[in-house]
């Protein structure tokens, strides 16, 4: 059977193509080897699961260490009832693995399980099971997201807890490791102590004993090479693996599902349409534009964090459509929250975690202000804003429209509203006129203007429109020759400055061509 690109559950090495995890692996076997208990917290879709697997067949291979893997993902509500249920849960899970690894310790369990009415029942089973096994014992556990909400599995990591404090005691034999996967780090978990009947009291970490996790578990360009150059012996498709996998990285940043989805999109549909079998930068490209239109659980999972939490989407917005640069504080909850769902990275700044997310959060937020705010106000006529032929954009004319229209709806809206957002009420007047023919992206440059480049795509032609606030002239002057210079990387001639300026009066021209540095850019103040 041939290989496949997996954006759905497990990879298994024989049955899909897959980046090289062993640098991984390898930090994390040997963190259990110490004797570790760690949560590996990613967003969805981060290869936990497949980590996971990974993790316990190479436990399962070894003569030292005997790993009982669990799945709390699904698992029905009335196990989460009381500790005696929730302990008869984990025996099931652990009875399941154990019948076909280790008949003598699934015996031990049958014989003991009666006596496991509760966390202490389960504390005393798991040290006769550490004393009877003649391997170390691995606690794995994934989707532990499923039980968080629940006193049971706050009771169940405490006792955990208690028994690795003293587990060299023979009264305490434990796991010597225990591993947990799920979105969230379960050590922020809090469980309360001696409630009061004013719902107050201590409040304390079951999970506090749990080492820092920090395996970078994005795809690196160097182990995406090797899932290429896989792909590519197998399928006979010719191919620059290191050129692909670095710019693979540049669109993702390594989030695995986009890595594989990329990956899948090239190989079972843009490959297939091709004469010959070969995969350039130009056939990733248009596989980036695909997977942008396309809809899927992990768009949907990300637009649906963002509007569940009004904050969250607000400073998504900061960042995307109106270049702020915000100082990045892993400990500001709003940040936390956003890195916790893959949104969000550090570069320095705070920064939205990958291009792909970028864009398509930049494409939603312009098409709901669209949808919300302009699409009873703006009728857009067919080949009102193109070429004579067609075939081109008049963005000239558009330009000077969307001047007009921000005057006439000025005193429809407030002083405040267009200081904050006249960013935005452009990028969705603009979403009509290339509809269908077109795609805009914005390119983010940060500076004291706070530039939004944004790249417009139409037919097979190509427009530069730079946004940016009135600052001054001398500052006007810096940002016309940055914008030269990206049009000379970008090989045009012909670039587009959109100003905001609140002033709005004096001998401002309202718009007008300028030379600079041998290019031609049409400004436009509103």
């Amino acid at each position: 059977m041939a290989k496949e690109f997996n954006v759905t559950g497990t990879c298994y090495p024989a049955m899909h193509y897959m980046a090289d995890i062993s640098a991984k692996l390898g930090h994390i076997l040997e963190m259990v080897e110490k004797g570790r208990y760690f949560t590996i917290n990613r967003p969805r879709q981060y290869g936990k699961t497949t980590m996971l697997a990974t993790l316990n067949d190479a436990l399962s291979n070894s003569s030292a260490y005997l790993p009982i893997r669990m799945n709390f993902q699904g698992i029905d509500s009335k196990w989460h009832e009381t500790d005696a249920a929730f302990a008869q849960m984990v025996l099931n899970h652990m009875k399941t693995t154990l019948e076909y690894q280790d008949k003598q310790l699934f015996e031990v369990i049958r014989e003991k399980e009666a006596e496991a009415d509760g966390m202490d029942g389960l504390s005393r089973l798991i040290t006769h099971l550490a004393h009877r096994s003649k391997k170390k014992l691995v606690l794995l556990i994934d989707e532990v997201d499923a039980s968080s909400n629940y006193w049971p599995f706050l009771r169940f990591l405490g006792m955990l807890r208690s028994k690795y404090l003293d587990r060299f005691s023979p009264q305490h034999a434990t796991f010597h490791s225990v591993v947990l996967a799920g979105v969230h780090d379960v050590k922020s978990l809090k469980s309360r102590i001696r409630p009061g009947e004013d719902n107050t009291g201590q409040y304390n970490s079951p999970w506090n004993i749990a080492a820092d996790f920090k395996v970078t578990m994005s795809f690196l360009p160097e182990e995406i090479v090797p899932m290429l150059e896989d792909f590519a012996q197998e399928q006979h498709v010719q191919l620059n693996a290191p050129h692909l996998a670095n710019r693979l990285y540049y669109y993702t940043s390594g989030y695995p599902f986009l890595v594989s989805k990329l990956c899948k999109i090239m190989a079972e549909d843009i490959l297939l349409a091709k004469t010959e079998k070969a995969l350039t930068e130009a056939d990733l490209e248009q596989a980036v534009q695909q997977l942008l239109r396309e809809d899927n659980t992990n768009f949907e999972s990300l637009i649906k964090n963002l509007e569940n939490n009004p904050e969250l989407y607000n400073l998504a917005f900061q960042v995307i459509i109106n270049g702020a640069n915000i100082p990045f504080n892993p400990d500001e909850p709003i940040t936390a929250m956003g890195r916790l769902y893959g949104i969000f990275k550090s570069n320095g700044r705070l920064s939205i975690h990958n291009r792909i997310y970028e864009q398509r959060l930049y494409s939603y937020m312009t098409a709901k202000y669209y949808r919300e705010q302009l699409s009873q106000e703006q009728e857009v006529s067919p080949g009102l804003y193109t070429t004579p032929d067609g075939q081109g954009l008049d963005l000239e004319r558009a330009l000077l429209r969307f001047q007009q229209y921000l005057r006439e709806q000025h005193s429809k809206r407030d002083e405040h509203f267009l200081e904050r957002h006249w960013r935005l009420v452009f990028l969705a007047f603009l979403k009509p006129i290339i509809n269908g023919k077109g795609h805009d992206f914005k390119e983010a440059q940060i500076s004291e203007e706070k530039r939004l480049d944004v790249v417009v795509t139409y037919n097979h032609h190509k427009y530069i429109i730079e946004l940016k606030r009135w600052y001054g002239e001398q500052a006007h002057q810096r940002g016309l020759l940055q914008l030269a210079d990206y049009l000379q990387r970008q090989g045009m001639d012909e670039g587009y400055l959109l100003i905001f300026d609140p002033r709005r009066q004096g001998d401002v021209p309202a718009h007008g061509w300028e030379e600079v540095e041998g290019k031609r850019v049409f400004v436009v103040w509103v």
